[in-house]
């Protein structure tokens, strides 16, 4: 089997994923998708924190709940679905990389509802929470790299000088082709960077 990785950047209600394979030194991209990580029944389950902010406090929690219980859902099939197709081309998955925010969580649900940037916070984690938890309930480890930090992390781990990594990452675009847009630039150093041993 050949070794693969993922990488992922949310966004409200999906993420970008690029499918890294081979050689540490050379990794070339087998895929990249969206996957959907919202449930498109439940009205507001894209911003789910922004749909909570009008709500009574325990109205909003058990919105909340109801919102994380399908993102976490969908999260998993989607990791699942990718690994055994990986799986059944002679690909295993050794690991993912999670680029998250750089905000922090506040420390009250109502102290968030009450902020308009904490609440963009709080879904960027509620969504990268539920990507890090499916890769890890599928035995994937996760590396969950700050994305202002990932090509500083990325030059010294892979000993390639900045420009050279993005020239690198650019031929890996033009190599699988189009859309290869900032979301898969990133995606696919992360996935690289999970790659490593």
């Amino acid at each position: 089997m050949l070794k693969a990785a993922l990488g992922f950047r949310a966004h409200s209600g999906w993420a970008a994923v690029v499918i890294v394979a081979g050689a540490p030194g050379a990794p070339e991209i087998l895929d990249r998708r969206r996957i959907d990580i919202a449930d498109p029944k439940i009205r507001g389950s894209l911003q789910p924190y922004h749909a909570a902010k009008p709500m009574p406090l325990p109205e909003a929690e058990a919105f909340l709940a109801r919102c994380a219980a399908a993102t976490q859902k969908m999260s998993q099939t989607a990791v699942r679905e990718i690994i055994t197709e990986l799986a059944g081309k002679g690909h295993s998955v050794a690991g993912a990389g999670v680029l998250l925010g750089s905000g922090r969580p506040s420390t009250s649900l109502a102290t968030t509802l009450g902020s308009h940037p904490m609440i963009h916070t709080a879904e960027g984690i509620f969504f990268r929470d539920a990507i890090k938890s499916a890769c890890e309930s599928s035995g994937l480890p996760v590396l969950g790299t700050k994305e202002k930090e990932l090509y500083a992390q990325a030059t010294a781990a892979l000993r390639l000088p900045a420009d050279r990594l993005k020239r690198r990452i650019d031929e890996l675009g033009k190599a699988i082709g189009p859309p290869w847009r900032q979301d898969e630039k990133l995606c696919a150093v992360a996935a690289w960077l999970a790659l490593l041993p």
